[in-house]
């Protein structure tokens, strides 16, 4: 079942178009990467599946049916650009969205409390906002979207500011919003949490869809078929063998026996030929695939060169 529909949207602002004709599916109950280089659209999507902004053309579903004022209370919005009150108390700050979320005074307080101790914030209750450095004041407003247990969860950037222990907390919370249900999407640079969490991605790029699905599948299917012999022996005799079955691309020694060499097989039916002529010339010890990286990706997806 899918929770969001992205019909041919379009937005232009002034002479920039900011979207083109963008279409994708979100799952329920997935975890969903937008990525993109900067000034690509992936936030004005976010703004218009937020209704912050309306799209030109083009049609968003939530749930089935055309998204509407009500659906707001479902979706929890973290953007890019923090929007806490500077003068206002942590505390304060925090009951204050919670309320507009639809929550009453007693059960706000109540599940604030349990989520600054559980972020170890609880001394910054009664302190002033502007008093926070950027990562403190990110976990606040992360726990402000997420209190009222929204169906949908959108973060624009939500590990920038981050050290890679509050980034690897802020991962664990996410994936077990998704576990208890939620719908996650968040718009990042960071590859390495793409491949560490994402189920799937859409990347967008000078305004348009130009690659969507399954993180695994991507990677596999772009895949250049190239593959890493370890191996123990005489790096000649191995050569000989697999001469004409495959193309060399590199190798690596070290002092310690230990081999590797590079290979590409265009074709996967002679993958079991150069395993088997590596294996009656040498000591193998390993052959893996070598899968490109979601950055190794992104950067030939935005090249042109995919």
């Amino acid at each position: 079942m899918n929770i969001l529909q992205i019909k041919e949207v379009n937005k232009s602002f002034a002479n920039h178009k900011a979207l083109d004709n963008v279409s994708l599916t979100i799952p329920q109950g997935s975890i969903y990467g937008f990525l993109g280089p900067n000034g690509a659209g992936k936030t004005t999507l976010l703004r218009i599946i937020n209704r912050i902004t309306a799209p030109d053309s083009g049609e968003v579903l939530f749930d089935g049916h055309p998204i509407a004022p009500d659906d707001i209370y479902k979706i929890g919005y973290m953007p890019e650009e923090r929007g806490l009150y500077k003068k206002m108390k942590v505390g304060e700050q925090a009951i204050f969205f919670a309320r507009l979320k639809g929550l009453s005074q007693s059960e706000a307080t109540k599940q604030l409390k349990e989520w600054f101790e559980k972020f170890e914030i609880s001394d910054w209750w009664n302190r002033s906002v502007d008093e926070l450095s950027k990562g403190m004041a990110q976990k606040v407003q992360f726990i402000t979207t997420v209190l009222h247990n929204p169906k949908l969860l959108i973060f624009d950037e939500p590990f920038s500011g981050f050290d890679p222990i509050n980034a690897n907390l802020l991962k664990s919370e996410i994936l077990t919003l998704r576990d208890k249900g939620a719908t996650i999407i968040f718009s990042t640079h960071n590859m390495s949490s793409v491949e560490e969490i994402c189920d799937h991605i859409t990347l967008i790029n000078k305004s348009k869809n130009i690659l969507s699905g399954n993180v695994d599948e991507i990677r596999h299917r772009h895949g250049a078929n190239i593959f890493e012999i370890d191996y123990r022996g005489a790096e000649e005799k191995l050569l000989n063998a697999l001469a004409g079955k495959c193309e060399i691309m590199g190798s690596n020694s070290d002092v310690t026996g230990h081999n590797t060499l590079k290979v590409c097989i265009p074709n996967d039916a002679q993958v079991r030929e150069v395993i088997a002529a590596a294996n009656e010339s040498i000591e193998l010890r390993s052959f893996r695939e070598l899968i490109p990286s979601m950055n190794d990706i992104f950067i030939r997806a935005v090249n042109g060169t995919l």
